[in-house]
């Protein structure tokens, strides 16, 4: 292929990233032809239903930073300091995220964002979007795209661009990746599936809870999150397994929907007024891990996003995951190079980071459903608030270095197993989170921590 600076590129599926991509490759001088399946969300409505609310955080807003859209999408946001935990019975439990609220994700609408990036890619002048159009096929020998056209129901080839895969964790171009010699990858489907409802607005948009927090209603095999809205509304997303005595397929009827929500989710029961109507109507979205490899196809053809590693929404990371992709693009192909030469070092760069951020995304399903409402994992959560404090800059969370810092994805994970167990030892036979013994945190953080922290000191500068 060509040098990369003068090419213009196909860009397929004009999702999140897919747009960002878009923004990042036309400011280098790309002119960009941007394919997405579906209709115009500006202009037709979408439908609804599927949609987990994002939260961003510090990589996705730092993408956005490099294009000076930051401020803007914060306009939009909420912060979220903590979560706030809805037990079956008795009193609220609040978790604050980090050591203070200075440490928050942002509660954002999925469409107001992609539109604003929609918007914002074809204002550079250099991006064409073009709705309804469906990849059937590439050949990766002649870089061979097949689209068919929805709307005129004509096919018709695209040759000779580099392509990028940004269409999600069903994508076409991963699909032709698949079948080259030596592609390995795995699809995972989670047991569960979920549903979004709504939690609407009080009198004069107010809002029904509280603005401030992600709401979970943890119940062990299956749970509810509500996140905040600018209109004083929820969106809340039900997650429950797809058979078994408490699934999607035991609640058929209204009658019985009703009860389980009266018998474990009463305080949003009265909060949702069209509870049976929404269950019923909109359709029960599935979710998947995808890990596979290679991400690329010599010069001809890379994938981002979730086409690359969709992972499950457990850690409010798939966006900024994804947005991160780009961030790490963008730097190597500010270094120069071949196509070939920076997609072979972002495939190095990158997949030991998604795995470990799809396994975390995993754990985190776990942690909230079941862990979040035990009083036990909530000492944990305090004594790990309090070492934050007491040790800045020496006790650092996984939840932090995932959330809070652009640290990469591997080294939060190996760094949550050594601080684990240190709250883990330091909350044994504790009754009060200020009661833990300091001098002896002092002691396993110098002693598990610190070595290793030095160890991979090289490895906690950002990758782009």
């Amino acid at each position: 292929m060509s040098e990369p600076l003068k090419d213009t590129v196909t860009v397929v599926g004009a999702g999140l990233v897919g747009s960002l991509l878009s923004l990042y490759l036309a400011r280098r001088g790309h002119t960009v032809e941007l394919l997405e399946r579906r209709a115009d969300m500006r202009r037709e409505t979408v439908d609804a239903g599927r949609s987990i609310n994002l939260a961003i955080s510090t990589r996705g807003l730092h993408a956005l930073r490099q294009l000076g859209l930051e401020d803007e999408a914060l306009k939009h946001a909420i912060p979220m300091r903590g979560r706030m935990i809805h037990p079956p019975q008795g009193a609220l439990v609040y978790q604050p995220y980090g050591k203070d609220d200075s440490q928050h994700i942002n509660s954002l609408s999925r469409a107001w964002l992609n539109a604003f990036l929609m918007t914002a890619a074809e204002a550079t002048g250099k991006v064409n979007i073009r709705f309804k159009q469906r990849v059937t096929q590439l050949d990766l020998g002649p870089g061979a795209l097949t689209v068919h056209d929805d709307a005129t129901g004509q096919v018709r080839q695209e040759t000779g661009r580099v392509v990028f895969g940004t269409d999600g964790s069903a994508s076409a171009v991963r699909q032709a990746l698949e079948k080259l010699p030596g592609y390995t990858g795995t699809q995972e489907q989670l047991g569960h599936g979920y549903k979004e409802l709504t939690i609407p607005p009080g009198p004069g948009g107010t809002f029904q809870m509280e603005k401030h927090a992600l709401h979970i209603w943890p119940r062990g095999t299956y749970m509810l999150i509500a996140l905040p809205n600018e209109d004083g509304s929820f969106t809340c997303t039900l997650f429950l397994p797809w058979q078994g005595p408490v699934s999607f397929a035991s609640l058929d009827t209204p009658e019985r929907l009703s009860a389980f929500f009266d018998a474990q989710f009463p305080d949003a029961k009265a909060l949702i007024p069209d509870l049976m109507e929404a269950f019923f109507s909109r359709p029960t979205g599935s979710m998947v891990t995808v890990k596979g490899a290679p991400w690329r196809a010599g010069g001809l053809t890379l994938l981002l996003g979730d086409a690359a590693h969709a992972i499950v929404p457990f850690f409010g990371q798939g966006m900024n995951c994804g947005f991160e992709d780009c961030v790490v693009l963008d730097t190597l192909l500010e270094r120069g190079g071949s196509w070939e030469n920076v997609f072979t070092e972002f495939e190095r760069l990158r997949k030991t980071n998604a795995d470990a951020i799809a396994d975390m995304a995993v754990e985190n399903f776990v942690e909230m459903r079941d862990s979040t409402g035990d009083p036990r994992f909530q000492l944990r959560k305090a004594v790990e608030k309090v070492l934050l404090n007491a040790f800045p800059g020496e006790f650092v969370s996984r939840y932090s270095l995932v959330s809070f810092s652009r640290v990469p994805y591997r080294l939060a994970y190996q760094v949550g197993a050594l601080t684990d167990g240190i709250v883990s030892e330091l909350t044994e036979g504790l009754a009060r989170a200020e009661d833990v013994d300091l001098k002896r945190a002092a002691e396993l953080i110098q002693s598990r921590l610190a070595p290793f922290l030095k160890e991979h000191a090289d490895g906690f500068r950002t990758e782009g």
